[in-house]
């Protein structure tokens, strides 16, 4: 009886019949290859949009994802600490606006004036924000923003002094000012002999004890204090002709953090916050 089956011959030299393992390999190929395809392909097309997050990775921070701030926290009204004993002041919250708008945190560290740049140059903090005034020795040591206040200089006496009208009236006169702040070069530039202090406060309280004949400081200090303690023992003879700039700074190899800061400083302007921040502190818009 025949059949439609092939017969297969068991005898030696019969050619053996051909097998499909190529074919099979060939199709395995394909097909991982069209599975590789489709999970590569939307990579490569659709990459994800930068994030906030990731654009403050590219700062150098002492803390991933938060600013840290150093303020004197005694330096009203920049930075002090209300009746609750709340860090506030407008440096403190101009500080936290830029913070905001770069999607950061933010933290304070409170430091002595004169300890301040050492604490950023030893990586302590990323930024000082105290009423930095920009002049040319900072600027070589230092990255500086932006100002954000501009102030003239004011030359403080008592209401009683007679001696003292204006600058040229300072050799030889005793003053009090912090050792590392502008006003203390301006005060020695004119002759003064001047007594090392830690800040704004005990210069006023060697002033009206007569221990010195004049402070020099920022006019806007000057007009916090009188407003805020009804002080009318003491007052302004004289201001200086260029305002005090004072920024944010920087160590040198923190580059686009600074630039960064800059266009936050803009966009607060644009916005009318830090006109809002000044009204607060001061009743007129000190930026500039």
């Amino acid at each position: 009886m025949s059949s439609s089956t092939t017969p297969v011959s068991n005898k030696a030299g019969a050619t053996p019949p051909k097998r499909r393992t190529g074919l099979i390999v060939a199709i395995a190929v394909v097909v991982a290859a069209i599975v590789a395809a489709i999970i590569i392909v939307p990579r490569l097309t659709a990459p994800a949009e930068p994030t906030e997050t990731a654009a403050a990775n590219d700062y150098v921070l002492v803390t991933p994802g938060t600013l840290t701030v150093a303020t004197e926290g005694t330096y009203k009204p920049f930075s002090y600490h209300d009746e609750s004993g709340e860090l506030v002041g407008y440096d403190v919250e101009v500080a936290t606006a830029v913070a905001e708008k770069l999607g950061l945190e933010v933290v304070f560290q409170e430091t002595e004036w004169a300890a301040i740049f050492a604490g950023l140059e030893g990586q302590r903090f990323d930024v000082i924000g105290n009423q930095v005034s920009i002049n040319e020795e900072r600027q070589a040591k230092y990255l500086l923003s932006d100002p954000y206040t501009v102030s003239p200089g004011a030359l403080i006496v008592t209401s009683d002094n007679t001696t003292i009208t204006g600058f040229d009236d300072l050799e030889g006169k005793k003053a009090a000012q912090s050792p590392t702040s502008n006003w203390h070069e301006l005060a020695a530039s004119y002759g003064a002999v001047i007594e090392d202090v830690e800040g704004w406060n005990e210069s006023i309280t060697l002033l009206r004890d007569g221990r010195i004949d004049f402070t020099l400081n920022d006019k806007l200090t000057f007009l916090d204090f009188v407003a805020t303690e009804g002080a009318d023992d003491i007052q302004i003879v004289a201001e200086t002709d260029d305002p005090s700039l004072s920024a944010f700074a920087l160590t040198k190899d923190n580059e686009k953090l600074t630039a960064d800061i800059n266009a936050a400083l803009a966009e607060l302007a644009a916005d009318g916050t830090l006109a809002s921040i000044g009204e607060k502190y001061f009743g007129a818009d000190v930026s500039k």
